[in-house]
């Protein structure tokens, strides 16, 4: 170990770029798949890979040809279920083009049937959906109907109110005018100015 950090670092740079560049010519000259990775002291990633291949797959031909697992065991059961999941949209897929219609002549006569089935509950299902849309349509239809008719009500119930009030002020102004006449006035007059002539 090189303890001057700074040759430490300029000697990690130089065999770094020189192993890099031996596996890219290995990789050219001879046809080999070469995957190279590299953590510096202070942990960089440096690596490399064969332009044919990747890197996962240089691994996974090492754990075959070697016997060694390098995956954990949660990495096993991600795996899988990846592969189901992936074979699960597979059938999904054929499932779906069976609905269609497509790729019915390698379906043996008990799987049309079954195809038959879903089809008709399908349709069921369609038409109870269809029916609670149209239930919900005319509820809706019903309330805004019934809000109408009590919105026009007491438009009504105002109007007739106004109405009513209107004739009430136009009988009092009438009755006020027809004894008008009959009510007593008196008058006093109070001088303005006080009478000069009477001190005379």
């Amino acid at each position: 170990r090189i303890e001057n950090s700074t040759n430490r670092q300029v000697t990690f740079s130089k065999r770094r770029a020189g192993i890099l560049k031996k596996a890219r010519e290995i990789g050219v000259l001879c046809d080999a798949e070469v995957g190279v990775v590299i953590f510096s002291s202070a942990g960089k990633l440096y690596d490399y890979c064969s332009p044919k291949t990747t890197l996962p797959r240089i691994l996974e031909k090492y754990q075959t040809n070697s016997g060694k697992i390098l995956w954990e065991e949660k990495h096993k059961s991600l795996s899988a279920e990846i592969d189901r999941v992936r074979k699960e949209n597979d059938n999904m897929q054929i499932e779906l083009r069976h609905l269609k219609g497509e790729d019915l002549n390698s379906l043996q006569p008990r799987e049309l049937i079954a195809i038959e089935e879903a089809l008709q509950n399908g349709q069921t299902n369609l038409r109870d959906k269809q029916m609670d849309h149209w239930r919900m349509h005319r509820r809706n239809e019903k309330m805004l109907e019934d809000e109408h008719k009590l919105l026009a009500f007491r438009m009504h119930q105002q109007d007739v109110e106004l109405s009513g009030g209107m004739r009430e002020l136009e009988l009092d102004y009438h009755h006020g005018r027809d004894f008008a006449p009959q009510m007593p006035f008196t008058f006093r007059v109070q001088p303005s100015h006080p009478n000069l002539q009477e001190d005379k």
